[in-house]
């Protein structure tokens, strides 16, 4: 893989990465066949994450004035719902196309926060919109609730060594896992953990979403769009805290998380190699 590669423009759900998975049982570890660790001396300390109450998404519902309110998802009411999701995120969302963001996993209120979005042209995507737009909260809801009880099927982190830069002969899993740890050494960037939790699995209470075993084309795509200031959702409404988080993230560093994302999740949570080989959704 070329350092330098350039990334899939992502048309749908972006839920902020393609092979056999980094495991990881409690915090991430590389790749199988890996034998760099990050050095000691490379890990800046956490740093913390905080946002002014403005700046959190708000919940659901709110964005849906005059739709009706919705109450918790049901999972098989959005089986038959999220069919015509299928052709780009895949029957249990796993999209086979990293153009597409998987979706299986991620929680119900972030899915249904992003229809919403969608919906009222806070986020924009004409294809998008134009499936949201039929959409109930109640819809967006059953959707999201199917497809966080499907299990993600995670890719493989890349230990290819980087040839020149700041981060020459190091590898880019080691360097993504680095930023998403413990965050950039000059207090730039801070951890991705600290949000998404140390096997990438968000946070649905805040609505942080699932990052683990996303593809890495699809997650660096959404992270250059942050780090050139795009922002989805319009003011309290809006996700600025992540354009603030991304703004000092190079090219480079941007394809080493995406990489390191990729093969990132917990080995309890894979489905099993003969469910994926016969395509059965995962719950």
């Amino acid at each position: 893989m070329k350092f330098t590669r350039i990334l899939g423009v992502a048309a749908a759900l972006a839920f902020s990465a393609v092979a056999v998975a980094q495991e990881t049982e409690v915090e991430p570890v590389p790749p199988a066949s890996a034998t760099e660790s990050v050095s000691p001396d490379a890990q800046p300390a956490a740093a913390e994450v905080s946002a002014a109450p403005e700046a959190v998404p708000a919940p659901v519902e709110a964005l849906e004035v005059g739709q009706g309110q919705a109450t918790h998802g049901d999972a098989q009411a959005g089986a038959s719902k999220a069919i015509a999701c299928a052709a780009c995120h895949g029957a249990d969302g796993n999209s086979a196309d990293p153009q597409y963001p998987k979706l299986a996993g991620q929680h119900e209120r972030y899915i249904a926060r992003q229809l919403s979005l969608y919906k009222n042209g806070e986020r924009e995507n004409a294809i998008m919109l134009g499936f949201a737009a039929g959409l109930s909260a109640q819809d967006m809801r059953d959707i999201g609730a199917y497809f966080a009880s499907q299990k993600v099927v995670p890719g493989v982190a890349d230990d290819t060594v980087i040839a020149e830069g700041p981060y020459a002969d190091r590898k880019f899993y080691a360097v993504g896992e680095q930023i998403f740890r413990f965050g950039k050494a000059d207090g730039s960037v801070p951890s991705c953990a600290a949000c998404h939790g140390p096997a990438g699995a968000g946070n649905p209470g805040s609505a942080w979403p699932s990052l683990g075993g996303q593809h890495a084309g699809y997650t660096a795509t959404v992270l250059t769009a942050f780090r050139d200031g795009k922002v989805w959702g319009k003011d309290a409404n809006a996700n600025a805290i992540m354009a603030g988080v991304a703004a000092s993230l190079t090219d480079d560093e941007i394809q080493a998380l995406a990489s390191y994302i990729e093969g990132l999740h917990n080995a309890a949570d894979t489905p099993s190699t003969d469910a994926v080989a016969a395509g059965q959704p995962q719950g």
